[in-house]
Formats: structure tokens, C-alpha cells, sequence
């Protein structure tokens, strides 16, 4: 530590930042543009100009600029001098030169850092009445809205993209005294992490196109924290709602996951909510019981009252139910389902393979070796990713990817005495360094060009790889015999990078569908550690609420399916969950045609639900309140937003509606999501703590529950003014300690409870440095979420002791088929977004190219793919990487039938058809 003086006065600081961090954690107003505490320092906007002194004595001092000052022992600095805060304010008013006047039409007013900076440093007229530079703004895609004319030329966009994300196709064009940000031709941004620059400018040059769609003024919105449910990772979000449509979704930071940052698919796929295949109205269909269902006549809307007495009189003690949950449905709602059928008669609804492999990475991470959070994976010096595309199945755990090759380089830099929070001098002196990353994959991933090495293979062999890995690390684990050299020296290499690094990283998941890769990569972390280094493990699950599945715990889908058919059930209740993308489309057709009554509890309509005789509209993530589980076992609430029209409600109230209408007594847990959820951990041993997860309903501050609404909203009367001018109560919340209204609490609520940031004098998203214990840190109080998983040293280690598998031996006449994931195309609810479903690719078959040409294709071209009685017609396209006789079918695109992969199928082409 070191103490610093600030206007007079001592504060201890932390020597290794510099002094704008510094100022900003002691809550210091010192503006500024280019710094952000992410990305670190580079100067370039002049903004946080402070007032040096040599010592006590110094009276005259001299002008620097805080964010490329150390924090040394015994700075004196005033932030207050005059000449200090005379220089920024004409900093500012350069800045504005060039800067339009339409503040009152920007998409970032109200919400501006530039609005904020312009106040804080006094400049409130403009004195300059010349000719102003423009530009010719461009079409970045249907995510980002281009305006260049505000630019301030602060670069954190590029620094962003290209720096940070690994983004090639945006960058600073410079001409003369002209610098241009966007890209050389108009065209969709390429990054999957291009949203963030709406957050990461601090004026209006790019701002949110879905969110121009239907737009609202930022004071207006209704907002609570809530969870992105796109992906196993977790990311904490805050959407934002005005008249009960869902507008954008911003970052909500938590230093232990998503820090500063989103992927595109979190932060666009919300449009689901508003789609149009959203379910507002109880349905159900006529006829009697013993009619087949398609001789009952369609659909149609029901009283919400009708259809729970129609419940009541087929749900009672007679009726054989079983329940199907979902890895996409919280915690509570799989609970309440689980209590409303029984635990015998409770399915987890993830088709069975994958299931399989869930129940193995549940078992693995109750071992000895620690799971990692996405801030953990960041500071991993050395890592080997084994058969996972993160860069498409989880994106945030690329991105820390990233971040990640840079900690071992970064060690020469203090030898350097080179400040690692210098930005631009730490990459000059380090240029093209990265540390040991290695890639085992199927196919090439966004995450090649910063790795180490890349190998691409069948899953078999990329098992073999990580177990000659282990071996190498540790003698005593079993050998991989038929190692070819190549391979073996390969093997060698990863083990000599892992061994040597102070916090070695073991990626896999589930997206290869192979438990040989799972295992392999849970024999490398042991052998690690066995080896004396503090190894961590992780998996990248298929969905949000993947892991907490596997933890409840459940039959088989396919044990429904038998159920069903063997007349053991006759009702089955399906809880947010599409089955035809779980299982054969044949399985699924004859569960629902064998079961005397189907019940579909969701908020989307899909072609399960066309199925049902009762569909109950469910509530989405916003619209709702609930507990999900992220890859790391971390336990984190997500909060209703607003109050759905209809006869929405959380999955877990319908589930208590058909118990209490069904005389089911012994199947009602409470009424409240905090009784839901004491009676979850009280049952269940493996949730305890679930409910530390946020404060309880009961919480209060200075008496007040937290306001939702910002308190400069409009307010509930100028909303429905054009229905009457009285006052409308605001809807009751008897689930969370947050308030439908701009009336409550709002000042700075525990971590969990924070729907929005925002301070005095700070409208933009940089508020957030109010609320952290120290910026770039965790916030005030802990940040959210409570681990469930920890490393049980006692655990046994024998998981490397199995079975070797032998390598992939190409079949004559048929293909190995392996799934390929798609940040944008592969998670069901975000393409029902129409952003995420433009940018998403068109269903596909990916060729080696000798494959191809020995089948007669050429790229573009129709093939004929056959995997038992599966059949369908896919685009040829083709990547060279691929292992010869093995081929990849996109997971989740619409025209690809649900296949259980890998699996070996045949290739035809027309002749053969």
C-alpha cells in the first residue's frame, strides 16, 4: 500500500494502479473518456488532468494526466486547483467543437458519459460558430447503429474490438488530420462481441439498433437484475421494460463472471419475449379423453378458471402423471414439478446422451479439482481446451480466453518497469506474445488465431490426446498406446506448458457429445495436481440451467417415453421444454400421441405445444422470478421485470394451480418463490444456500423495498393517462424485495437486488464505479451468486484409471457426424429474436475437401444425409480441417433434424437419391 495526498488530504492506495483508478475508487468526480477499467490507461483524451506537486513545499506544480500517473508513495495531487479543472474544462469544450447539438434526438441521451463530463468539468456554452466535421456513417448489421459525427475520437472502440475481442474487421482509418472508426465497406460487424461497443462509447457513435426499434428514453424503463439464459456461463444482465414490452438488455457487472461485458447473443436474443410466438392466453382442446387428440378438434383460448378445473378433474390422486422438466426452466419450477409427480415419476427433459454426460461432469466437479468462474479463467497463465468450441457454445469464456494468453507474457513486463495498467506500452513492448494456449477440436474455432497450436480431430483421438496428456504429466496414469509421434510429441509439449505454469486451466464441455472428452480432460486436471499445481477444471453446458438440472436430478427421457407407452403414465406435464429438439421426432410423436393428456407449461409456442390438449402461458426470465445454475455451480436469481399481460405467471405458480385444483395437497410448497425455495434446499442437500443467493422478500432498507423504476421516470399516471387521470397502484410483489414503481429505495441496495446503476452526477453505465469495493473489483458486499460446487480434497481420483478408447477408424461407405455449435443459430430462444436469426448461417453439411470430391460434390451443392431412419437434404460446405471421414452437422439450425451426435450416418448425393 501506499499513501497518496489528495487536495491536502492522506489516502491509502494500491501502489500497482494508477492515479484515475485510484481517484475513482476513493469516489473522487475526476473526468474522463479514453481510460476504462478493463482496458486500462492510454492517454489519449486529456480529460483527467490533475494537478501535480513535488512535495508539502511545491506551491506552482505542474499539469499530468491522472490515468498515466503510478500511484506512488507520497503523490500530491489537487484535483480541486484551479488551472487543473480550467485545463479540463477547455479540453471539453475542443471536444465539443466537432460535436453535433442533438442531444435531445440521440439514442444516448440521458445515459451519456459525454453529458456527464461536459457538466462535471463546467463548460455550458459553446463559443465556437464554425463549420463542424462530418461523416458518412455506415451499416454495421442489424445489432449496431453507426452515427460517426458524435465521435470524440477517444478510441476505446477499437481498443475494444480489435485489442480486447480479437475483433479484424473494424479499426481506426486515418487520413490526414481525419480518423474514421468503422470498417473499410459497410457490413455487418463480424465479432460476436460487437454490442458491446454500445456500452463501451461514451457518446452516441454506436448505440443499440434493436433497441431503435421500439424506443424509449432511459429514465422511462423498468428495470430489475436478471440472468442471460442463452448459455451455461451466467452473464448478469438488467433489462429494461416500458409499456410491457421488453426493450434492450444492458451488462450488469459481477466481477466473478461477466465483468464489464456480453456476448451479442445475451444482449440481442431478448426479442423473444415481445415474438410472436408468445403464449398470453391459457389454451385447450375439446373432446373426450378417449378420442385420439387429432379427432378433438384445434386449439383454442380458454378462462384461466376453465382450465384449471378441467386440471382438477384430470390431475387428481387417480391420474398416472410424470413431469418432464427443462435445463432452460429454473431451479424452482423443475422443483415444483419434481414435488407435484414425485421423484420416480420427474424427467429431466435433456435428451438422454446428453444427460449422460451432465451426470459425468456433476460427479467430476464433487472431485478434487476446483471449477473455475469466468475471472478465474482470465488469470489462467496456461490452458488447454479440449473438444469445445467456446467460441460458440459459451462466448464469455472466449473472451476471458483472451485474457488469458496475456497473463504469462505480462510477467516480463515488470522487469520492464513497465505499469501493467499502461495499456499501450504493455503491447507495444509485448507485440504478438501469447501464452501457452492449446486447441484440441473438431473443427477450427474463432480462438485459432491466438493459440498456441490447434489439432483437429474425430473426438475419439482428441480423448487420446488429453489422456497421453495426462500420462506425460503423471506416469502413473494410464499410457495411450498407437500414439503416432506427431501426436505424442504434441502431447509432451501441453504437459511440459501445463506443468510449468503457476495457474494451469482444463477446458471441455459437453458440445462434442463424447464422455471419452469429458473424462480425458477431468484426467488432465488431476494429473495436475497430483503434480503439485493448483489445476482448475471447467465445462461449457449446453443451457442455462444445465448444471442445476443435473444437480436435481431426474429418469430419462426415455423412461417417459416407456412410460407412456407401457400405460405406466397417462397424463404427461411438459415444463418449458420444445421435445422435438430433445429426441427423435418419431419418440416424441409417439409420447404424445400414446398419453391420454398432455399439458404444455410455456411462454413460446413450438411444435410440442401444437400437440397438447392444455398450454399455460408461462412467464419468460423477465417476466419472472427464479433461480438458474451456471457451468461453474454458481447459484444466481434472476428478477420480474414487469408484470406480463394475460394470464402469464411463473412456470412454478401454474405447477401450485394444477396441485391445488387437483386436491394434491402433499405437492404444495408454498406460494412464494422464498418458500419454494426453503422447501427446495430443505429437500434437496445439494441446493443448500440457493437461497443466500438474494435477500428474501422480507428485505427492506430505511423501510423501503428497492424501486424497479428510475426516479426520474414518467411515472404510472402520465403512463395511463389516456385511461384515467387517478393515480393506478402499482402491482403487488410478494416474491422480491424490489418495488413495481419509481417510489422505494434508491440508493445503493445489496449486489443482488441492483437493478440499475446509476449515482449523482453519473447517468452512464460508468456509474458502476460507485458500487464497487475497488474499481475493476468485486462489488460492495460480494458480488452475486453462491457457489454450490466446491473441491472435495477427499474425493477419489480415479476417473484417468478407465478404459482408453481406441482412435477413429473411418467406416467404408459412412461418416463419422459430430456436432457444430453456432453462437448465433444454435440456442433455441434467441432465434426467435430477429436480429440473431439474421445473422444466423443456413443450415449446412461441412466436407473435408477429399471427401467431398470423392463424393462428387463441390461447395453449395445438395447431399443426402441418412443417420438411421433421420434423413434430410443439407448445403455441402467446405472445411478443409476436417479429419477425413468425419463430418459436421450445425446443432439447433432450423432444417437440421434433432440427431443424437456423434454419430456415424451415410452421405448420398442426387444420383443416388
Amino acid at each position: 500500500m501506499a499513501t497518496i495526498h489528495i487536495d491536502g488530504r492522506a489516502y491509502e492506495v494500491d501502489e500497482r494502479q494508477n492515479l484515475l483508478h485510484q481517484c475513482q475508487t476513493l469516489g473522487f468526480d475526476l473526468p474522463y473518456f479514453c481510460w476504462h477499467p478493463a482496458m486500462g490507461s492510454v492517454g489519449a483524451c486529456r480529460q483527467c488532468a490533475v494537478k501535480q506537486f513535488k512535495d508539502e513545499h511545491d506551491t506552482k506544480g505542474k499539469i499530468v494526466m491522472a490515468c498515466m500517473v503510478a500511484a506512488k508513495d507520497g503523490t500530491r495531487i489537487s484535483i480541486d486547483d484551479p488551472e487543473a479543472h480550467e485545463f479540463r474544462q477547455s479540453i471539453t469544450e475542443w471536444l465539443m467543437v466537432n460535436h453535433p447539438h442533438d442531444c435531445p434526438v440521440c439514442d444516448e441521451g440521458g445515459e451519456c458519459h459525454l453529458q456527464d463530463m461536459t457538466v462535471m468539468t463546467g463548460h455550458v456554452y459553446r463559443r465556437y460558430r464554425g463549420l463542424k466535421r462530418t461523416f458518412r456513417n455506415q451499416n454495421l448489421g442489424p445489432l449496431v447503429n453507426h452515427e460517426m459525427n458524435r465521435c470524440i475520437q477517444c478510441y476505446r472502440c477499437v481498443r475494444f474490438y480489435r485489442d480486447y475481442a480479437g475483433g479484424r474487421d473494424f479499426d481506426a482509418l486515418v487520413l490526414r488530420d481525419n480518423v474514421f472508426f468503422g470498417r473499410d465497406r459497410d457490413g455487418t460487424l463480424e465479432s460476436e462481441f460487437a454490442g458491446n461497443l454500445v456500452e463501451i462509447c461514451p457518446t452516441g457513435v454506436f448505440t443499440d439498433k434493436s433497441l431503435k426499434r421500439h424506443y424509449t428514453r432511459k429514465w422511462d424503463l423498468q428495470t430489475a437484475p436478471s440472468i442471460c439464459v442463452h448459455c451455461s456461463v451466467g452473464c448478469n444482465t438488467i433489462p429494461g421494460e416500458r409499456y410491457g414490452l421488453l426493450r434492450r438488455i444492458r451488462n450488469r457487472y459481477n466481477g466473478e463472471v461477466n465483468g464489464y461485458f456480453l456476448c451479442d447473443r445475451g444482449r440481442y436474443g431478448y426479442e423473444f419475449v415481445n415474438g410472436e410466438r408468445r403464449l398470453r392466453q391459457c389454451l385447450l382442446r375439446e373432446g373426450p379423453r378417449d378420442e385420439p387428440r387429432a379427432d378433438r378438434g384445434a386449439l383454442r383460448g380458454a378462462s384461466r378458471d376453465e382450465v384449471l378445473r378441467r386440471l382438477g378433474s384430470r390431475c387428481g390422486r387417480g391420474a398416472k402423471l410424470i413431469g418432464i422438466g427443462s435445463p432452460r426452466a429454473s431451479i424452482e419450477a423443475n422443483f415444483a414439478l419434481r414435488s407435484l409427480v414425485g421423484p420416480e415419476h420427474f424427467h429431466l427433459g435433456i435428451a438422454d446422451r446428453e444427460a449422460a454426460l451432465l451426470a459425468r461432469v456433476v460427479e467430476i466437479l464433487r472431485g478434487p479439482v476446483r471449477t473455475p468462474s469466468l475471472h478465474d479463467i482470465e488469470c489462467a497463465d496456461a490452458v488447454l481446451v479440449l473438444g469445445e468450441d467456446v467460441s460458440n457454445s459459451a462466448p464469455m469464456l472466449a473472451l476471458a480466453l483472451r485474457q488469458a494468453v496475456r497473463v504469462q507474457p505480462q510477467r516480463a513486463i515488470a522487469k520492464m518497469q513497465i505499469p501493467g495498467w499502461d495499456d499501450h506500452a504493455v503491447r507495444e513492448a509485448l507485440q504478438q506474445q501469447h501464452g501457452p494456449l492449446y486447441i484440441a477440436s473438431v473443427a477450427p474455432t474463432r480462438l485459432d488465431d491466438i493459440a498456441t497450436r490447434t489439432w483437429h480431430a474425430a473426438p475419439a483421438d482428441i480423448a487420446r490426446l488429453g489422456r497421453a496428456v495426462a500420462h506425460a504429466l503423471d506416469a502413473n496414469a494410464p499410457a495411450v498406446d498407437g500414439l503416432d509421434d506427431e501426436t505424442a510429441a504434441l502431447a509432451a509439449q501441453i504437459a511440459a506448458a501445463l506443468r510449468a505454469a503457476e495457474r494451469p486451466l482444463v477446458l471441455s464441455g459437453t458440445g462434442c457429445g463424447d464422455a471419452a472428452v469429458i473424462d480425458a480432460a477431468a484426467a488432465v486436471a488431476q494429473a495436475l495436481q497430483r503434480a503439485g499445481r493448483a489445476a482448475q477444471l471447467g465445462y461449457a453446458l449446453a443451457e442455462c440451467n444445465s448444471l442445476g438440472c443435473a444437480l436435481l436430478g431426474g429418469q430419462s427421457l426415455q423412461a417417459a417415453f416407456d412410460a407412456v407407452q407401457g400405460g405406466a403414465a397417462d397424463t404427461v406435464i411438459v415444463l418449458e421444454n420444445d421435445l422435438t429438439r430433445r429426441a427423435d421426432a418419431g419418440a416424441v410423436e409417439a409420447l404424445l400421441a400414446g398419453a391420454r393428456q398432455v399439458i404444455v407449461i410455456d411462454h413460446s409456442a413450438h411444435a410440442t405445444g401444437e400437440h397438447a390438449d392444455v398450454v399455460l402461458p408461462a412467464a419468460t426470465f423477465a417476466e419472472g422470478d427464479g433461480t438458474l445454475v451456471n457451468q461453474e455451480g454458481r447459484a444466481q436469481r434472476h428478477f420480474q421485470v414487469f408484470v406480463a399481460d394475460g394470464d402469464v405467471q411463473e412456470s412454478w405458480r401454474w405447477i401450485q394451480d394444477i396441485a391445488a385444483a387437483a386436491g394434491r395437497g402433499d405437492a404444495a410448497i408454498g406460494r412464494t418463490l422464498d418458500e419454494l425455495t426453503a422447501a427446495c434446499e430443505a429437500a434437496l442437500p445439494q441446493f443448500a444456500g440457493i437461497a443466500r443467493a438474494a435477500p428474501q422478500a422480507g428485505f427492506r432498507i430505511a423501510g423501503q423495498k428497492i424501486a424497479r423504476a428510475p426516479h426520474r421516470a414518467s411515472g404510472r399516471t402520465a403512463m395511463h393517462a389516456h385511461i384515467s387521470v387517478f393515480d393506478v397502484p402499482p402491482p403487488a410483489d410478494p416474491d422480491s424485495a424490489l418495488a413495481f414503481t419509481m417510489e422505494g429505495y434508491h440508493g445503493q441496495p445489496p449486489a443482488p437486488l441492483i437493478p440499475r446503476f446509476w449515482a449523482p452526477g453519473w447517468n452512464s453505465i460508468q456509474s458502476l464505479n460507485k458500487f464497487q469495493q475497488e474499481v475493476a473489483g468485486a462489488l460492495r458486499g460480494g458480488d452475486p451468486g453462491v457457489r454450490l460446487i466446491e473441491p472435495d480434497a477427499g474425493a477419489g481420483t480415479a476417473i484417468d484409471r478407465g478404459a482408453i478408447a481406441p482412435p477413429y477408424r473411418p467406416r467404408p461407405g459412412e461418416w463419422l457426424l459430430v456436432p457444430l455449435q453456432h453462437v448465433f443459430g444454435s440456442d433455441e430462444l434467441s432465434m426467435l429474436s430477429p436480429p440473431i436469426a439474421e445473422l444466423a448461417p443456413a443450415p449446412y453439411l461441412a466436407l473435408n475437401p477429399d471427401d467431398a470430391a470423392a463424393l462428387g460434390l463441390a461447395a453449395g451443392q445438395q447431399a443426402q444425409l441418412q443417420v438411421g431412419a433421420v434423413g434430410c437434404r443439407l448445403a455441402v460446405r467446405i472445411e478443409p480441417a476436417l479429419q477425413r471421414g468425419v463430418a459436421g452437422v450445425p446443432v439447433g439450425l432450423p432444417g437440421v433434424p434433432m440427431l443424437e451426435l456423434p454419430a456415424n450416418g451415410r452421405i448420398q448425393t442426387g444420383a443416388a437419391w
